[in-house]
Parts: C-alpha cells; structure tokens; sequence
C-alpha cells in the first residue's frame, strides 16, 4: 500500500516545492512508506522526485481540459459575446476529451493500491473521489482561495465527492474553503521550508547580473528582487512600475530583478516573458531591471538579494517565497493581506504594504535601500520568525497526525 500524491503540474511552483518538503520529510520518517506521485504533465517535479526515492507517473491532462479555467472565464464576461461563446465552446471541447482522460487516471491510481490519496491542486481536487477505490481516504491541500473564483466554488459542491478532510496552508484559505464546503474537516497547517537548507550566507551576486543579461553592477548597488510564477495577481506589473519610479527619481545605484516563470497552461493567467520585457522597455529601465528564469536553487538567489518584494495584487493564500527569503536573512517587503498577513509583523521582520500600491512600494524599497541598518534589524528577527513557526519537520508532523486520524498506518 502507498500513499499516492496528485498534481496537475510538474513544474517547480510553490505548490510543487511544498510537496517535496512533505516527500522529503515523510521519506526520512516512514523510510519504508511507499510515496509516489501521479502528475498531470512531464516537468522538473519529477526529477527532485526521483532524487528522494518516489515513485512518479504521469498520466497528461489533456491541453484542452488544462487551458480551461476561471482566469479565461473571466476575461470573456468582461469582453465580447464571442469570447463567451469561445469559452462555453473551449468547456465543450474539454469534456469530450474527459472520459478517456478520467480512465487513464483511474488506471494509474488503482495500480498504486494507495492506502491515501493526497491531492495538491484544485483540477486534481475535483477528479480525487472518483479515482480513489472504495474506502481509500482523499485529503485534499487547499493552496488558493476558492471563493474567489466564477465556477470552481459551484464545482466543488456540486461535482465533487467530498474529501474526507482537508489541509488549508493558511487560516485565512482555512476560512475561506469552510465558506464553500462548511460540513468537510480542514485544519489549518502552514507551510514548512527546510530552515538549514534556506539559511544566511554568502553568494556571488554578479552572479544575478550575468543570469538577468544586465552589465555588471558597481559594488555599492542595492539588490531588489520579486521571486515568483508569472501569474499576474503575482505583481510583477506593479513592481516593474515601481522600479521605473525609483529609478527616476533617485541616483543611488539600484537593480531589479523578476526571477521566476509561467507554470499553468491555464488561458489568461500568467504574464509572458514578452509581455514582462514590453513593460520594461516601455519605461526605459532596460539596463537596470532584468528577468531572470526560474532558478533550482533559490537559496542563492534570496543571498544575493538585498531586499526582496513580495507585490501581489491579490490576498496571498500564503506566501512561500516570504518565508525562504526571511530564512535567508533577506529585508523583506509584504504585501499583507491573507496568508501573507499570518506570516510577517510590520515594522518587526518586515516592511508592511498595501496589495498593489506602487506609491507604498516605492516608499518601501527607497527606505531600505537608504538605510542599511533597519535591513539588518529586519533579518535578523526575520531568521527567527521563519525557523520557530515554519520548519517543515513541524508541517509533516501535523500531516503525519492528520494521516494516522483517517485510520493510515504509516509503517
């Protein structure tokens, strides 16, 4: 028996990387566990998989059913009728491809003989209950806040076979999931990151200019950098708008980077790298902001940072990258709404910030970048915060509670 873990994706999102904290820890707890995951596409999950001893299959979610979903939904309310039509046409299309895709799925979950089956995206959440054979578990890890969205809170209760329980990464999606499925149990268990992996130290920071395509840096520059997905809620707009204010407005040498990449395939949702250097061009800043693809290994990318921004438009179900960052003794700037609100303190290991204000974020850099003394003070309290609340041997252990309250044996 083994327990199988389900995700739409094999990218290297926060989602994904979650997940291998939690391989990671069950592998080193439960050595002999059997742990596999079955992914919705081919990506670099699959190799860190492999790197701890799980097992990974892939069984392709079909480009029509995962371009599908609420973002695309609705940018065609709020456009013409024919990009309605489209959308209701594109639905149309997706199911005709469900049934063989569903089969397939079902195939590879059965030949697993899970004792539990953990599904980590919300695509995986609706197909989990039909999938899982009689009497198996569904835990199911709630990521995003699903009340926002048009048709998924609707979905959830009308298509669904309802989880046996459900693990929120913050109070605030714990509230917000209770709001959709109220009679389903969710507990709330924050994300846990590797606190000796994502620690202080030393890096090459020319290192970022030569992966961003920038001139080298003189030695006295300010490193400001937005780590994440390219999802537009991320806030890579209102950074690069930041930066081009800065960057008018002041003569200390100062450089941007966006490190990250698109991860879903869903229709509308993420920014184009084209899009990003459009933007860039557009204010003249070319020289001193760059993009930087998604990164392996972000630890060195927090340690060449001198402050890093974390600018989403939306509530944060969480926040990851604030985490590593604040492990890795990195100033950090927050927006704090949601999740993001649960994990920093304004003013005591963060700078505080309303979501999408440009004029807040600019005020917020420019006083770090000046004062050198207050981002020591902020990384400092900010190593503590992320190694007393957010070690991931503290997330799993709860996980592993969680798993032997449905009645898993673990051994």
């Amino acid at each position: 028996m083994s327990i199988v873990f389900l995700t739409p994706v094999a990218t290297l999102g926060g989602a994904e990387r979650s997940l291998l904290d939690i391989l990671a820890q069950l592998r080193e707890r439960c050595p002999t566990l059997p742990l596999r995951i079955v992914s919705g596409s081919e990506g670099p999950l699959r190799d860190e998989a492999e790197k701890l001893g799980v097992d990974f299959e892939t069984v392709e979610i079909p480009a029509q059913i995962s371009r599908l979903g609420d973002s695309g939904l609705r940018g065609a309310v709020t456009r013409s009728a024919w990009h309605k039509v489209r959308w209701c046409l594109q639905a149309a299309m997706a199911g005709c491809y469900f049934p063989a895709y569903w089969f397939r799925l079902r195939a590879a979950i059965r030949k697993a003989r899970p004792s539990l089956i953990h599904s980590n995206g919300l695509k995986c959440h609706f197909l989990a209950g039909y999938v899982a054979p009689r009497g198996v578990p569904v835990v199911w890890h709630i990521r995003d806040f699903i009340s926002t969205r048009r048709l998924a809170p609707l979905g959830l209760r009308l298509f669904t076979r309802r989880p046996d329980a459900a693990v929120a990464n913050s109070q605030a999606t714990c509230e917000d999931f209770h709001r959709i499925l109220p009679p389903v149990r969710a507990v709330t268990i924050y994300n846990g990151i590797d606190t000796t992996f994502f620690s202080p130290g030393a890096t090459d920071t020319g290192e970022l200019d030569r992966l961003a395509g920038l001139p080298q840096a003189p030695p006295n520059c300010v490193r400001v950098g937005l780590v994440a997905t390219y999802a537009r809620w991320k806030g890579q707009g209102a950074f690069i708008d930041a930066a081009a204010k800065i960057l008018a407005a002041h003569r200390e040498p100062i450089r941007f980077y966006i490190i990250g990449g698109p991860t879903y395939q869903t229709a509308g949702s993420q920014y184009s790298v084209d899009e990003l250097r459009d933007r860039i061009n557009g204010h003249g800043i070319s020289n001193s902001v760059g993009l930087i693809p998604f990164q392996i290994d972000l630890r060195a990318i927090y340690r060449g940072l001198d402050i890093v921004v974390h600018a989403s438009t939306q509530p944060e179900p969480f926040g990851r990258t604030i985490v590593e960052a604040m492990a890795c003794g990195r100033a950090v700037v927050v927006a704090l709404a949601g999740g993001a609100a649960e994990i920093a303190t304004d003013e005591h290991d963060a700078i505080g910030l309303r979501k999408g204000d440009v004029d807040t974020l600019s005020s917020a850099v420019v006083r770090l970048a000046r004062d050198p003394a207050l981002r020591q003070f902020l990384a400092q309290n900010a190593i503590h915060t992320a190694r007393s609340r957010f070690d991931h041997r503290e997330m799993v252990g709860k996980i592993l509670e969680l798993y032997q309250s449905l009645g898993v044996k673990l051994s």
